[in-house]
């Protein structure tokens, strides 16, 4: 069999189609680039295929099976290598991926951001899966992968950086803008209204390279869990606060905080706060003193409704009953703070006013007799 009766042999057997093990890749280039005329082109209801000639696109071809000859696909001439005779195309041929690609996962830091309903700045992060698909293989070629054969770590890669810079940008803006309370964005409350707004924003940043997010998986933000516990805390605190109302029940309140205080602050020094040994006594005082002062910070704001504020430590002015900032002399009514009614109780040590049952001294801690 002489030379070209095996060429022309050769020619009816080659066939161009995407094999089996190379299905899931987002991008995949033919290795030939030599393609005899009249082979089979097999394109999948999945896919395109893409011919390039110099570095320019030539043809797109939509899913469906061809025989490669210039007379039935016309864009063929242009391909042809007048060397062999008319016989063989010269062409790059990329079988692009158009299906939804599911399950690409990613993760990472959004950043610090306050949440509305205490104030208190937390560490947030964001992690789940999301899918994308193709929309212009032409542009995603030419504007991302390149004439190379990159495999779809390269796709997936890049487009997992595009949504988390979305990500970081449109979470801490919407939790912010919409006063949404950290622990209720954290328990996916909000899932459906994120996901919405960051699509449509991640969308400009793909777009351009053909390619589209199409939605996102289950995606979770979460919070340090010491940091959880902490605004815990402090929802629990506001919602007593809103329930007992009025000065004297926020000097139930606050002073439930400062025995609380107290007692792991006498747990701490090993001792009672009148005396012991080492620094006992001192600590009980100190752990009295600390748990009234983070009493105090928590106040709920009058005029913004849920938003917590901390307030200055006060005490009741004896002359006029208001609270007001500890001093000598009381900013309501400019009585000394020390001219109190005759059934009061002093601090034994410092001399400040105390609450008809308490058993130590808001202002310096020391455990009171009687």
């Amino acid at each position: 069999m002489g030379m070209i009766d095996w060429f022309k042999r050769g020619v009816g057997e080659m066939m161009v189609a995407r094999p089996d093990g190379t299905k899931a890749q987002v991008v995949w280039k033919h290795p030939d680039t030599t393609i005899p005329m009249k082979s089979q082109l097999t394109v999948e209801s999945d896919e395109v295929a893409v011919f390039f000639r110099d570095g320019k696109v030539v043809e797109v071809m939509q899913p469906g099976r061809y025989t490669l000859d210039s007379s039935n696909l016309p864009f063929l001439s242009n391909l042809v290598d007048s060397f062999t005779g008319g016989n063989v195309f010269i062409a790059e041929v990329f079988f692009v991926n158009t299906r939804e690609h599911t399950g690409v996962k990613f993760g990472g830091r959004i950043g610090h951001v306050e949440d509305p309903k205490s104030g208190v700045p937390v560490e947030t992060m964001v992690h789940g899966e999301f899918s994308f698909r193709v929309t212009d293989a032409e542009q995603l070629i030419v504007g991302l992968v390149g004439m190379g054969r990159a495999g779809s770590a390269t796709v997936k890669s890049w487009t997992k950086e595009q949504l988390l810079k979305v990500l970081r940008d449109n979470i801490a803006e919407l939790i912010v803008k919409e006063k949404w309370p950290i622990l209720d964005v954290t328990s996916g409350a909000y899932t459906e209204e994120i996901e919405a707004d960051v699509l449509q924003k991640v969308d400009h940043h793909v777009a351009d390279y053909g390619l589209d997010i199409v939605r996102l998986g289950n995606f979770v933000i979460g919070i340090d869990e010491e940091d959880a516990d902490n605004l815990k805390t402090l929802y629990r605190d506001a919602a007593y606060l809103r329930t007992v109302g009025g000065v004297d029940g926020y000097q139930r309140f606050a002073a439930g905080k400062a025995m609380m205080g107290a007692g792991e602050g006498m747990a701490l020094g090993g001792g009672a706060a009148g005396g012991g040994e080492g620094n006992s006594g001192m600590l009980g005082g100190a752990g009295m003193g600390i748990g009234f002062g983070l009493a105090q910070m928590m106040v709920r704001d009058n005029q913004g409704g849920e938003t917590l504020a901390p307030a200055t430590a006060g005490v009741i002015c004896g002359s006029c009953n208001s609270s007001v900032p500890a001093g000598k002399f009381c900013s309501a009514c400019g009585e000394a703070l020390q001219k109190v009614t005759p059934d009061s109780r002093h601090c034994t040590s410092c001399g400040e006013a105390l609450a008809a049952d308490a058993r130590f001294c808001g202002s310096c801690g020391t455990r009171q007799s009687g």
